[in-house]
């Protein structure tokens, strides 16, 4: 079992760190409002008053924030993560952020004689709590060999794809999938209805077709109420497809149904929707088709 510390304990860093003291694990957690983290207290979990002392107090030190600004507050400073390695320590960040940026910090890591990797996660709540999560993990090969075992506490399927910085690209490219997928559904459910067939019933048929991906199947059925808590709201959605259009500039490769998803996103933010989980975009496709959205 190690002593592990985890910055950034939100509606998935949260949960994470349950899953990691569920394994047996020791672990010092920080968050920006310590009250979100009175729950995880009460179950175990130790405090560090600062990302430093997370580190300090700890081998291994994941973080999961919202993007690449959070990323530099939390390891930049006197108190920040950076500040509490040393040589043999590993720092995880499981964020979704710039490669650029993940790569930057892990120079940074590396001149202090410890080792960075970047592991984000594909999935969403219910299969964090389901136990099917899958990571994907940049960085040398060797730290990640050493990190795997506490991986594997969070999800089972973890996949190592390359140097600094690839994980984070490879999650890039998986998220733009996501909203891309949600507009085409609400597409379909909404022909259907505006056809006649009841939106229930359209729902039951496409998540029973060819075309229900996992993300389909629990996602699906936003479209006929809403979660009380956004798994992954609009906001956080539309950094990633704004990251995902840098690449696609960067490496040349045109993404046109992430663009025009995007807009999608953007009208969500107009519409005043931009706290709620991205499949919110149905709303904004029914409205657009004159349908109610209830």
């Amino acid at each position: 079992m190690a002593n592990i510390g985890f910055v950034g304990l939100g509606v998935m860093g949260s949960r994470m760190v349950q899953r990691l003291m569920d394994a047996g694990h020791t672990v010092t957690g920080y968050n920006r409002t310590k009250a979100k983290a009175q729950a995880l207290m009460d179950g175990g979990m130790l405090w560090g008053d600062t990302p430093r002392a997370v580190a300090e107090a700890s081998e291994y030190t994941l973080s999961m924030v919202s993007n690449t600004e959070a990323l530099y507050a939390i390891t930049g400073g006197p108190d920040g993560i950076l500040a509490g390695l040393k040589p043999g320590k590993f720092y995880v960040d499981i964020s979704t952020v710039s490669p650029a940026a993940s790569r930057d910090i892990a120079k940074q890591v590396s001149a202090l004689g410890a080792q960075m990797l970047d592991a984000p996660v594909s999935g969403s709540v219910i299969t964090l709590e389901q136990g099917t999560l899958s990571l994907m993990v940049g960085g040398d090969p060797d730290a990640f060999e050493s990190v795997k075992p506490i991986l594997e506490a969070i999800g089972p399927t973890v996949n190592y794809v390359g140097v600094n910085g690839l994980a984070v690209t490879m999650k890039v490219a998986t998220n733009l999938s996501l909203v891309v997928q949600m507009l085409a559904f609400s597409e379909g459910v909404l022909l259907a209805e505006k056809s006649g067939i009841k939106r229930e019933t359209a729902v039951e048929v496409l998540l029973n077709s060819v075309i229900a991906s996992p993300m389909v199947k629990y996602r699906g059925p936003f479209v006929l109420g809403m979660p009380d808590e956004a798994w992954f709201d609009v906001n956080m959605m539309q950094k990633d497809l704004s990251l995902a259009l840098e690449l696609g500039k960067q490496m040349e490769v045109p993404l046109p149904t992430t663009s025009v998803t995007n807009e999608f996103l953007t009208a969500a933010r107009g519409m005043g929707l931009e706290n709620y989980d991205f499949a919110v975009i149905f709303e904004v496709l029914a409205t657009m088709s004159g349908v109610n959205k209830s």
